[in-house]
């Protein structure tokens, strides 16, 4: 891990604070406030950065890279929850309150994580009251939509999760190209299957079945092309 001795006001037209959805709803100087709070930290490809039933004292956001949050099932299994990508945070229920963190989360790639730590939050909030409105209820929205997410995952057919996830990482990681758009998986295809509740070989052969009906193809063990976006966003769509 390696430490920038740089507040996030330092950074040259990567602002962390514009980026992240809590703080959208905030004024120039007020994001200003936030980013003089703003610590810099650097990890590793697999470094975990916080382990369950840990209870941290920040918030941390993505600058750059991902990370995955996970929990063991009592087998020693890794359940794979979410991936977060740059302008996502996570550990965001430790500013408000003081409860140990309900999964583990590691660096996907080598990431810059900003952190607010919670007593300049608190600091923050007393000096800037009309923040803390904003703030706490852009916290809400997200974990409303988190819990929605889960949800949504347990009660979809196998073939509308897997669309689902490619069509979102579509749109964070993907590159139009002639044919498609090509999508460098944050996940190894053994991640995804965790990720998406399946077997890997289930995995494997409901995408030959999504390459046969010339949906996606694959290309290398890391990329998948997306052939038909709309279709693929049908097959998630038709579960409700």
């Amino acid at each position: 891990m390696e430490h920038c001795e740089m507040n996030c006001g330092s950074c040259i037209g990567k602002l962390c604070t514009k980026r992240v959805p809590i703080f959208s709803g905030l004024e120039e100087n007020q994001l200003i406030e936030v980013a003089k709070r703003i610590v810099h930290k650097s990890y590793e490809k697999g470094s975990i950065i916080l382990s369950e039933n840990d209870n941290p004292d920040f918030l941390a956001i993505i600058n750059e890279g991902s990370v995955k949050a996970f929990k063991l099932t009592p087998e020693g299994r890794e359940q794979i929850l979410y991936v977060f990508t740059e302008g996502d945070f996570f550990a965001e229920h430790a500013l408000l309150f003081n409860r140990p963190a309900f999964y583990s989360i590691a660096a996907l790639e080598r990431v810059m994580l900003c952190f607010l730590y919670k007593k300049d939050f608190q600091r923050l909030l007393r000096d800037n009251p009309d923040i803390s409105i904003k703030i706490i209820s852009e916290l809400g929205e997200r974990l409303f939509r988190l819990e929605n997410a889960v949800q949504n995952m347990d009660v979809r057919s196998v073939e509308s999760r897997i669309s689902m996830v490619l069509s979102e990482w579509a749109d964070k990681f993907g590159v139009p190209q002639r044919e498609g758009i090509l999508v460098k998986m944050p996940l190894s295809r053994e991640g995804l299957a965790n990720y998406i509740g399946i077997a890997r070989e289930t995995l494997s052969r409901k995408l030959g079945s999504m390459e046969s009906e010339g949906l996606v193809r694959s290309v290398g063990n890391k990329s998948i092309l997306i052939l038909n976006k709309k279709a693929l966003e049908k097959n998630f769509g038709s579960d409700f």
